[in-house]
């Protein structure tokens, strides 16, 4: 995968009102997250406590705050939803040395590991415990699975106390990836779009993707913590880097001067921020040819590139080594990420194509 450039220029774009907030006079307040306050200038580790519920344990939440000493927007950095996804999670732990509360504007909720449970038991996807994804519960509830318990202190403790949100993934344990941002707009975030946009391209990754949000049945779905963040009317992106369980430091690279710039456009930090890359591929939405059994699935190839309507994506073998499907992209497009393999399961996904659009969204 070819490193992300760095971009010299400035970003000139028209800032928010919970952006364009004056310095404040004498001692900011304080932040409080989970009956702890944490006063202006100062950093606090954290855990946010899930209790135990009817059929499995109690787990917590390693959160860092750090409460810039001048007024400013509250971010929220959310890593490690998916606990076999570790470059996000490599990437936190090297944000915590860079992010300096003494001289920051407003105030970055850092989640540093998400599903804790998944991420000590190595397990891709699921909750050990409950056997759910953590990305499809939200909002949770207070008395649900160990997820759902999860779900809900994210949502109760961390993204309705933020301004701005950003979730940062990569592909998991049997995933190939190419790297990609996905912005969410349409319908039911047309406010929030412009900043969303903002965010995104902030990062400078080669692709990025629209997800449009027009009906309640998108963001209610399968809920995830972008569309959480949707529902609540907050600007989110979705970031996405790394593949196949890698932690290599080219995808940590990039996440945390990614990171790092966003806090200048979001003038957290001091300095002009990179501008957008100029070679940006732009996707209005996805395709998801899936597999109807399950087996064996060999692709054809697992890289990103482009993909043409009719086009081989991969085959699925039966145990024996019988041929069961062929799958074939249904679109002309771009293939991002999807299966590796060898196993599937019926009704998954192989591979997600994004739909070219004919210019900047």
């Amino acid at each position: 995968m070819n490193a992300i450039p760095a971009r010299a220029a400035a970003l000139v774009v028209l800032i928010p009102a919970f952006l364009a907030v004056a310095p404040a006079h004498g001692q900011r307040p304080p932040f409080t997250i989970a009956g702890q306050s944490i006063g202006a200038g100062t950093r606090l580790d954290l855990d946010l406590p899930v209790a135990a519920g009817a059929s499995d344990p109690a787990t917590r939440i390693p959160v860092t705050v750090f409460h810039g000493r001048t007024a400013g927007p509250v971010l929220a950095l959310t890593v490690g939803v998916h606990g076999f996804e570790f470059p996000p999670i490599l990437a936190g732990q090297r944000l915590l040395s860079r992010i300096d509360p003494a001289t920051l504007s407003g105030t970055v909720i850092l989640v540093r590991i998400a599903h804790l449970a998944a991420f000590e038991h190595r397990v891709p996807y699921v909750n050990p415990f409950d056997r759910q994804n953590l990305n499809r519960v939200f909002p949770g509830r207070v008395d649900g699975s160990q997820s759902e318990r999860i779900a809900w202190v994210l949502t109760t403790e961390v993204m309705r106390r933020c301004d701005v949100h950003v979730e940062l993934h990569g592909g998991d344990g049997a995933e190939w990836l190419e790297p990609f941002v996905g912005i969410y707009g349409g319908v039911r975030a047309a406010a929030q779009y412009d900043m969303s946009r903002r965010m995104g391209l902030a990062f400078g990754f080669p692709n990025v993707i629209k997800y449009s949000m027009d009906t309640a049945a998108q963001v209610d779905g399968g809920r995830s913590l972008n569309r959480q963040a949707v529902a609540d009317g907050k600007p989110t992106i979705l970031v996405e880097i790394g593949e196949n369980g890698r932690r290599d430091d080219l995808y940590i690279t990039a996440i945390v001067t990614g990171v790092e710039n966003l806090l200048r456009t979001l003038r957290m930090v001091a300095g002009a921020p990179a501008a957008p890359r100029a070679d940006t591929r732009w996707f209005n939405g996805t395709a998801d040819p899936a597999s109807t059994v399950s087996g064996i699935f060999s692709p054809v190839a697992a890289r990103g590139r482009p993909v043409t309507s009719g086009e081989l994506i991969g085959i699925v073998t039966d145990y024996a080594g019988r041929e069961l499907q062929r799958i074939t992209s249904p679109v002309d497009g771009y293939a991002l990420y999807g299966l590796a393999g060898p196993p599937v399961r019926a009704g998954e996904a192989v591979i997600t194509i994004g739909l070219p659009a004919p210019g900047p969204l």
